[in-house]
Parts: structure tokens; C-alpha cells; sequence
């Protein structure tokens, strides 16, 4: 299966321009193609950040019908119309440096070709703790609970549904101070734990969170490490989490439009403070909050 490299996008226009040559169509006025079909003319997108934890955009060209794009077996969300695809791939955390790649299938029965792209190297602070061992260490009863909570979880996580969002730039869920970034590193007593997947800000108990994007609530629920977690599922794969809730104000089939209040700041799970841990989800990998998050 051969390689086909991503190539930079050109010039909204002149890529434009060239692929309505392509396929011999005249030139139309710009606002006749709908917005979200050219990332890099609008700011309906996400940051493109080619790093651990980042967003890749990748230029998948034209084709008559939607490619099916996958990252490993997992869909990817594939966003445009016919004269320009874009593929919005989320990169996980534990990426390595170098080149990646995702599958494409511009139609169906058609074989598969690989698209890559190149992962650069971030460097997340890291922060080292000691704390008392039973802080570290789960007791049965507990490791027990939690195994079963992320079996439920990744069933939510697997969600890819329809119909596929057209702008995906997000407001800020609540107002307040990140008290800890995405892909922070920590170390208690010597033992390396998971980067931090989400983005945590630091707001009063009680205090209400907002829909940073239109979407439907697939999960309520009280777990081991999250607390009080609702989930949001924004179409093609495209999820967000918020944990450690003080209220839930919605229930699973619930749909919210953007600003839409739907849950309570709290401090509830494994926390030493109240604060909203947000997590934001692209193809079941966490990639970071700040990237949907007007510049």
C-alpha cells in the first residue's frame, strides 16, 4: 500500500482555483461554497498542531463522494464537499517523533493508500510529587471499581455518529484560570502516571458549565477518579468530557446547543479543589482543548 504524503495547503484561492480546473468547472463567487470546506480560509477549525496531542488537518483533494478515512481502525471525521476533503485527525499523546499516517478510501470498493504526515516533538512540563502511598497505590475493592468504570468508558469513547459537525470552534466551557495544561507529566513518589488529557479550570464550586459546542449527552455518571463526568458527543467521533461535577443539570439523549448550561462545577473523584476538568476528543484519541479555542 503506498505512501502518499500531506502536502501543505496553498493559498485558499489558487487551491481553489486549481481544483475547479481540475475538474473543468467554472469559476463560481466564493461564498457559493459553504464555509467549513476550506480550513484555511475561515476559522470554523481547530489549530492544526502536528505534535503529540495536537490536530493534523490533511488535505485528502477532491472527490465526488465523502473518503472514508481511518486511523488504524478506528474513523476519522472527514469534512468538506467534493472540490476539497479535509481529514481532522487527532494525534495521541503517546505518538512518536517521526512519520504517521492514516488510511484512505476515496470510494468505496476502491483500494486503500496511505496518507502521511510527520509528528515534531512537544515538550510538556513534567512535575514531580511526593505524596502518602495510599494517594498512589488503590486498594482491591477500588482497582476493582475502576476497571469496570474504563470498560464503560471506552464503549463511550468508541461513539462516531451522524450528522457530522460543520463548524468546530468551541467557546471556553467556564470562565476561570487553567490551573493545570493539557500533557502535564506527573511523577508521584518516582512512579510516572498518564499526561493529563484535559485542560483544568479553576472556578468556584456550584459555578455552571456551558456547552462549548452543539451536541448530544451520551453519558452521566459518578466514577472512581473523574467524579460527577458527563460526556458530549458533537458528531463524527468529535467528543468532550467534563469531570469532577458538583450537579448534572442534563441526561443521556439530552441535545444542548452552544452556551447551553448543563452541569455544576465541583470537587467531587480524585481532586484536592474544585475545578472543571475538560477533555476534548478526536478519533478516541485526547488531543488538547486549546486547539478549538478561538487563537
Amino acid at each position: 500500500m503506498p505512501d502518499r504524503p500531506s502536502l501543505p495547503l496553498p493559498p485558499p484561492g489558487a487551491r481553489r482555483r486549481s481544483l475547479l480546473q481540475a475538474l473543468g468547472l467554472a469559476l463560481l463567487p466564493t461564498q457559493a461554497l459553504p464555509a467549513h470546506a476550506h480550513p484555511a480560509s475561515n476559522d470554523a477549525w481547530p489549530r492544526a498542531l502536528h505534535v503529540p496531542g495536537g490536530v493534523a488537518l490533511l488535505d485528502l483533494g477532491p472527490a465526488p463522494e465523502r473518503p472514508v478515512v481511518r486511523a488504524g481502525d478506528v474513523p476519522v471525521l472527514v469534512l468538506g464537499d467534493a472540490l476539497a476533503w479535509t481529514a481532522i485527525v487527532g494525534i495521541p499523546l503517546s505518538a512518536r517523533v517521526g512519520q504517521a499516517h492514516v488510511t484512505l478510501q476515496a470510494t468505496a470498493g476502491a483500494p486503500a493508500r496511505r496518507i502521511t504526515y510527520r509528528v515534531a516533538a512537544k515538550q510538556y512540563r513534567e512535575q514531580r510529587l511526593s505524596v502518602a502511598p495510599r494517594t498512589v497505590d488503590l486498594a482491591p475493592e477500588d482497582l476493582a471499581r475502576h476497571e469496570r468504570e474504563r470498560a464503560h468508558q471506552q464503549q463511550v469513547m468508541a461513539t462516531f455518529s451522524t450528522p457530522l459537525p460543520e463548524r468546530l470552534t468551541m467557546i471556553q466551557p467556564v470562565p476561570g484560570r487553567r490551573s493545570s495544561s493539557f500533557g502535564l507529566r506527573r511523577v508521584f513518589n518516582g512512579q510516572a502516571r498518564n499526561p493529563h488529557s484535559g485542560m483544568d479550570i479553576a472556578a468556584a464550586t456550584g459555578t455552571p458549565i456551558v456547552a462549548p459546542l452543539a451536541g448530544r449527552v451520551i453519558d452521566v455518571g459518578d466514577y472512581f477518579f473523574n467524579g460527577g463526568t458527563v460526556w458530549l458527543d458533537h458528531g463524527g467521533g468529535l467528543l468532550s468530557m467534563y469531570c469532577h461535577l458538583s450537579g448534572v443539570d442534563c441526561r443521556p439523549g439530552d441535545s444542548l446547543q452552544t452556551g447551553d448550561a448543563f452541569c455544576r462545577v465541583g470537587a467531587t473523584g480524585r481532586v484536592t479543589g474544585p475545578h472543571l476538568h475538560w477533555g476534548v476528543m478526536l478519533n478516541r484519541t485526547m488531543v488538547d482543548p486549546a486547539l478549538f479555542l478561538p487563537a
